[in-house]
């Protein structure tokens, strides 16, 4: 999922800096290549390429909030929950002429088939072989709730970069109980819940249904659509979501059809909301307020985190005043960011640098410790022969070897280079003319084990 804010879309870059994207046809999308549009007031998204006239492209996908791909995770989440039943379902994605892609799922298998609503683009049909499962905008009206004894609903809820499927079972008189799709099951029934239980056991027959009178049709429709309104309305201000509360309450407000009850319901609920609108209004300046301060103070978790909420939440209608706010809060983080790689990457050249230090300092002690020992079987050979100056040159390489070999070096062979060090000073104290003819220095009764000393690494 591509970042929303600044700071992180760099980051996201130059982990997918050799990945493509494309506008998804599933989604109702065009298929074209996609790019990312960074910006510092608003979310960054993604961005078609401009056509090779240089005019905007065209993409006919109208929905683009997080919901829009609700229709594939309901795919996704309903073959594995078959497929840890041992069946192998087919998918279908149905929509209405010039509708949005995805209205409805149509999951078939062996031995059942669902068509799920996921919105009121197409209408359900009860009495068929395929069984209805309706989202939470769906109504549904009083006399099938009463007729059929339960309808299921579905919902998806975010959680992290994923979106995860819940299933609800709605009755008549009775509150939507919601669970997760592995808590439910295919029965001769159908799709069934732990709540289709405690409702067929409640309700051993089924009560008569009251056919509906001319006058009242619209009432149960118009109540349903009202308590769905209820809950949405509910569900935005858990979020705190200033522009679908005011959406929603505009549409209670301009709803036709309610009885005298459901208008006196509506105006209390609108009123609630009023109140709760008023109250996000002073909540959003302390906001963007604390927000500016947290910048001039540089805290950096804190202005992270208020970026993040002024973008989920605020992010429509802003002022000058704001947009300046949020700019400012985004370039600071981004500022932090870059000081954060760069840090990261200096002390990362420092700790190879290091190493590669480590690593010749090895080398050189490995080759010092092979020429010490070629210098000492030389000296051993011909030592004794060899004309003095040539004896004190071997010498004194053989003495500044020994200096880079260090620790690698065995106690025989400092021994044999201390030896033949003390005869090269001899040599200079004594007159050529009386220097007696010198053995080679006698071995180190230590056994010399210089051969099977592990070299040791540095």
């Amino acid at each position: 999922m591509l970042p929303m804010e600044a700071i992180e879309l760099d980051t996201f870059r130059h982990a997918h800096e050799r990945d493509t994207f494309w506008c998804g046809t599933l989604l109702g999308g065009c298929g074209g290549q996609l790019t990312t549009k960074l910006y510092t007031d608003r979310a960054c998204h993604f961005a078609h390429h401009p056509d090779p006239d240089g005019l905007p492209h065209v993409c006919g996908r109208a929905a683009r909030g997080v919901d829009s791909a609700d229709h594939l995770y309901v795919k996704s989440a309903a073959a594995a929950w078959l497929a840890n039943r041992g069946e192998q379902a087919t998918f279908a994605y149905t929509h209405p002429e010039d509708g949005p892609l995805g209205s409805v799922v149509d999951v078939r298998w062996r031995h059942g088939a669902l068509r799920v609503h996921l919105d009121q683009a197409v209408a359900p049909v009860w009495d068929d072989a395929v069984e209805p499962v309706l989202g939470t905008m769906v109504p549904v009206d009083r006399d099938t709730l009463v007729r059929r004894w339960y309808v299921h609903r579905i919902r998806l809820d975010s959680e992290g970069t994923a979106r995860r499927v819940r299933i609800g079972t709605e009755a008549f008189a009775r509150p939507t109980e919601w669970f997760a799709l592995n808590e439910c099951d295919m029965t001769e029934r159908g799709l069934s819940t732990p709540a289709v239980d405690r409702i067929i056991r409640s309700r051993r027959t089924p009560p008569p249904a009251r056919p509906a009178t001319r006058t009242n049709r619209k009432s149960p429709d118009a109540r349903t659509r009202t308590q769905v309104l209820f809950r949405r309305i509910e569900e935005a201000r858990a979020v705190g979501s200033v522009v679908v509360v005011a959406r929603l309450s505009h549409t209670l407000a301009t709803l036709d059809g309610v009885d005298q009850e459901t208008r006196a319901q509506i105006d209390t609920v609108l009123q609630d909301a009023k109140g709760w609108l008023q109250e996000q209004t002073v909540v959003r300046k302390e906001m963007f307020a604390q927000l500016s301060e947290t910048v001039a103070e540089g805290k950096v978790q804190e202005a992270r985190g208020l970026l993040a909420r002024v973008n989920a939440i605020a992010a429509h209608d802003r002022t000058d005043s704001e947009t300046r706010t949020a700019r400012t809060a985004a370039t600071f983080l981004a500022g932090v960011l870059r000081e954060h790689q760069e840090t990261v990457r200096r002390l990362n050249a420092a700790a190879e640098a290091k190493e590669e230090a480590r690593r010749q300092t090895a080398r050189q002690k490995t080759q010092a410790l092979q020429r010490v020992r070629t210098t000492l079987r030389t000296l051993r050979r011909h030592g004794r022969t060899m004309p003095g100056t040539e004896r004190r040159r071997q010498v004194a390489t053989l003495t500044d070897l020994a200096a880079t070999a260090g620790d690698q070096l065995s106690r025989s062979e400092v021994n044999k280079i201390e030896a033949w060090k003390a005869r090269v000073q001899r040599e200079r104290k004594t007159p050529a003319h009386v220097l007696p003819i010198q053995k080679e220095p006698a071995p180190d009764p230590t056994p010399d084990r210089s051969r099977n000393v592990p070299q040791q690494k540095g």
